[in-house]
């Protein structure tokens, strides 16, 4: 375990991840500084820092020619910035919260999920299947729900070893990795992303490959083998420990679905039945969960017995109500093109698609082969033009917000009709993440009206 006592660390950035770190160093007696570029009127936990005896400072040149043990940094602030180019110029490590608990954690079973989509259902399926066997010793952690570090800190796990993490894991929080390690890791899928903040697919697509790279012996990696994009990284970032596979389509696969059963090395595990949730992805997601589950040393029958319980997550193709024949579904965790292709895939019924947000640049040409399906495109935000100019056309209408786009989804719906929120981009035009941008959907639906 790393000792962080009398070490000089300096927080870049708040917000969850941020104050997790904060308060776990508070706990292992660091001098800490914390760099936010808000003023100091505007931090909530400002008492709290205080009553810690944490600096608080802004991001001044001088406080970079400082001398610091160790920088954590923030995964939402961009390592390009001036401040992190500095701070690494002058030697000074610079890791991300993910890295600092794992650090100072005693040996425990960690799980980690990353791809472009689908990680927070498959990693919440996952905690779910694993923690029905171990209730007490079981968290879900990361990228979804509880940081890291506040986990460590809520579970003793620097002194209590042999609990299971399931970490949902973002390509931000891999960049600045160093020693950590998982037993068990995926990358469900490779899709264009986050070109915004990292630059090229290349960039973004070998962040992803960290989760493995220090993985050895018999820790176990998940393999995709129906994406070109996985193989040919996986590839190029040769996987150094054992590798089993997973797939919809070869049946010669360690894990394999057909149209009926899931299988394990050609012998059945449950019936698709089994499954509660929408669409052949999700069914791939099963697959994963079996796969990391079986690899942590669960059973067929546990893992049946929590697939069978599992109701899908908030955010990700979530039904919200039925109004007049009409469904609404809030999928706002669909924030790259792909993620919406995958949640058009999910409906037979005419889509009245919601789309727009924050502007990445992303393709929108995935979605081409699925426009049959929608009845309309209703987009909004700082991308709705885009939408509309290159991908809607006739089939589109271009309003500001999303309170629009949903009245305008509300006018034109008949029974029958599938109105989704799938946005194809970030929210940070009009919200602070997707998980508002969801909940502010949800209530714009549930306070519709009844029709005449």
């Amino acid at each position: 375990m790393k000792d962080y006592k009398g070490k000089r660390v300096l927080v870049l950035g708040l917000a969850r991840s941020g104050f997790a770190a904060v308060r776990l160093l508070h706990t292992l007696g660091a001098e800490i500084t914390v760099s936010e570029s808000k003023p100091q009127s505007e931090i909530n936990e400002l008492d709290e820092l205080l009553g810690m005896g944490v600096r608080v400072a802004r991001q001044e040149k001088e406080l970079f020619e400082e001398d610091f043990d160790i920088a954590v940094k923030n995964p939402g602030i961009n390592g390009k910035l001036w401040f992190v180019r500095r701070l690494r110029e002058r030697g000074i490590p610079v890791i991300t919260e993910i890295e600092l608990a794992y650090s100072v954690c005693a040996p425990q079973h960690f799980i980690a999920v990353t791809g472009s989509n689908g990680k927070t259902t498959t990693a919440t399926l996952l905690y779910e299947v694993i923690s029905k066997v171990y209730p007490d010793k079981t968290h879900l952690s990361g990228n979804i729900g509880i940081a890291l570090c506040d986990t460590v800190l809520k579970n003793d796990l620097i002194n209590s070893a042999g609990h299971y993490i399931v970490l949902e894991i973002s390509n931000f929080q891999l960049l600045d990795i160093d020693k950590f390690r998982p037993e068990t890791a995926v990358i469900i899928n490779l899709s264009p992303d986050h070109l915004d903040f990292m630059g090229t697919e290349d960039a973004y697509y070998r962040s992803k490959c960290r989760v493995y790279e220090n993985m050895r012996d018999n820790d176990v990696f998940l393999l995709n083998a129906d994406d070109p994009l996985v193989k040919e990284y996986t590839d190029m970032i040769p996987v150094k420990c054992r590798k089993v596979t997973y797939s919809l389509e070869n049946s010669t696969a360690d894990y394999y679905a057909d149209n009926e059963y899931v299988y394990a090395f050609g012998e059945k595990v449950m019936p698709l039945s089994c499954i509660k949730v929408v669409g052949r992805h999700n069914v791939q997601n099963v697959l994963v969960a079996c796969a990391a589950a079986k690899a942590q040393g669960l059973t067929d029958e546990q893992i049946k017995a929590g697939v069978e319980q599992f109701k899908g997550v908030e955010h990700r193709i979530e039904f919200v109500r039925e109004l007049d024949g009409v469904r609404y579904y809030n999928d706002s965790k669909g924030t790259n093109v792909d993620a919406t292709r995958i949640a058009l895939k999910a409906f037979t019924s005419p889509v009245i698609l919601l789309a727009g947000g924050h502007e990445k640049g992303l393709s929108l040409e995935p979605l081409r082969e699925y426009l049959p399906g929608v009845k309309k495109i209703i987009a909004y935000g700082e991308c709705g033009k885009r939408i509309i100019d290159e991908l809607a056309g006739e089939k589109g209408e271009l309003v500001t917000t999303l309170d629009e786009a949903v009245n305008a989804a509300e006018k034109i719906a008949v029974p029958g009709d599938v109105v989704l929120l799938s946005p194809t981009t970030s929210s940070y035009d009009q919200f602070t993440c997707f998980e508002e941008r969801g909940e502010y959907f949800k209530k714009l639906v549930n306070d519709l009206g009844e029709k005449a």
